[in-house]
């Protein structure tokens, strides 16, 4: 037999592994910086309203009073523990959701504990005047 009748064989099972790979990847990276903010809560309203920056941790306080970091419910002591290693990446800044008809007791409690684990500016959370 001489070289030229000799078939060319593709292996595609490494090609396949690889796509699969890259897929998964890619969809376990894209579902993690899917933010928790479906919470039901009832914003004040302002004539001006900045974009929320992805980076910031996010406390919500819902009507009744719950705590919610990243929309996961947690209480005021765990809360303080949780969000010391986020302050470090957003330079000290906290996003503040709370219900416009909720507890304010509730939302001071939460802006005392963003301060004592070492919260220094806060971004309140609104929606847009109509």
């Amino acid at each position: 037999m001489r070289d030229d009748d000799q078939a060319i064989h593709f292996d595609f099972a490494p090609m396949v592994d690889i796509v699969l790979l890259l897929l998964i990847f890619f969809f376990l990276t894209s579902s993690l910086g899917v933010r928790q903010n479906a919470l039901p809560l009832d914003l004040p309203r302002a004539s001006t309203t900045v974009k929320e920056t992805p980076a910031l941790p996010i406390v919500s306080v819902d009507r009744s009073g719950k705590v919610f970091l990243n929309g996961e419910e947690t209480t005021l002591t765990k809360l303080k523990m949780q969000l010391k290693p986020l302050l470090v990446t957003s330079n000290g800044v906290v996003g503040l959701r709370a219900d416009e008809r909720g507890n304010y007791g509730a939302v001071v409690k939460v802006m005392d504990v963003i301060k004592a684990s070492g919260g220094e500016r806060l971004a309140l959370g609104t929606r847009t005047a109509q």
